[in-house]
């Protein structure tokens, strides 16, 4: 049985966007078109309607090349479970207010099981110091919260 991973925006956004000048993003660009070629076979990919929605927005070239990349992932349902789940992470604060849309895409994958949940976006979700307080929430709400983590930590043997 694979392990199912929850692909984050980031992840298209990476994968599509033209190669960056910032050495930074250009390596994770890299890192994240080497597990897309090389890793993601070995885990069942879900996406939800927040990833299809972000995704869509932008310049309509990009959007597209970022929508195709998702044509053929299984999209979550977004349940209530999975609304009070994000309003809660917001309201305890464990992701800002302004950025409601990554408390949503924790709480699709805790609400579904997922053992990953794969980002570059380390200020909201990927971050080590807001993880402890989203992991409280979501067991206090009675889901396993999923392993937040990288591209670069999937490709670890």
């Amino acid at each position: 049985m694979k392990l199912k991973v929850y692909i984050e925006t980031s992840i298209p956004s990476y994968l599509t966007a033209r190669i960056s000048n910032d050495l930074r993003v250009m390596a994770h660009q890299s890192i994240t078109l080497e597990w897309w070629e090389s890793r993601r076979f070995q885990y069942d990919l879900f996406i939800s309607e927040f990833v299809v929605a972000e995704s869509s927005l932008g310049d309509p070239a990009a959007a597209t090349r970022r929508l195709s990349i998702l044509e053929n992932i299984t999209a979550l349902e977004i349940t209530e479970s999975v609304r009070q789940l994000g309003q809660r992470l917001v309201k305890e604060g464990a992701i800002p207010k302004d950025s409601a849309i990554d408390a949503y895409h924790i709480a699709v994958d805790a609400v579904n099981g997922m053992d990953y949940l794969l980002t570059w976006n380390c200020k909201h979700i990927a971050n080590a110091l807001l993880r402890p307080k989203i992991e409280e929430i979501c067991r206090g709400c009675g889901y396993e919260p999923p392993l937040i983590c990288t591209p670069l930590e999937l490709l670890e043997e």
